[in-house]
């Protein structure tokens, strides 16, 4: 019961971080996902670690193995685990690519200023 009540937690601030005013929009953060990656496996982007980037791979993986931890014969209990993981994976790579959008800005305003300086 404690994990779902958390696992809804988690998507409602997702979901108030998203529709913040000033704050990177939705489609932006999903668009921003892919040059979130490279940028951390090429070590340009120090807001989130390689191993962070690994265990957001391994819920990729976990929700499209057909292998569970609790299977999905057991109808309701086994999807469930399935988008708990889901949640979690969606919570965390809007939050993270809404850091990185605002990275981005940052590091494109420093350079306008050198340029002008």
């Amino acid at each position: 019961m404690m994990a779902k009540a958390a696992r809804a937690a988690a998507a409602w601030r997702t979901y108030r971080e998203v529709t913040k005013p000033g704050s990177p929009g939705l489609m932006t953060r999903i668009r921003a996902i892919p040059r979130m990656v490279g940028a951390v496996m090429r070590g340009q982007y120090a807001g989130m670690g390689k191993s962070k980037l690994a265990m957001l791979g391994l819920g990729v993986v976990y929700i499209l193995s057909p292998v569970d931890v609790v299977p999905d014969f057991l109808v309701l209990i086994g999807v469930v685990d399935d988008f708990g993981v889901f949640l979690w994976l969606a919570a965390t790579l809007l939050g993270e690519s809404g850091r990185y959008v605002e990275h981005e800005r940052n590091v494109i305003q420093a350079r306008l200023v050198e340029e002008d300086g």
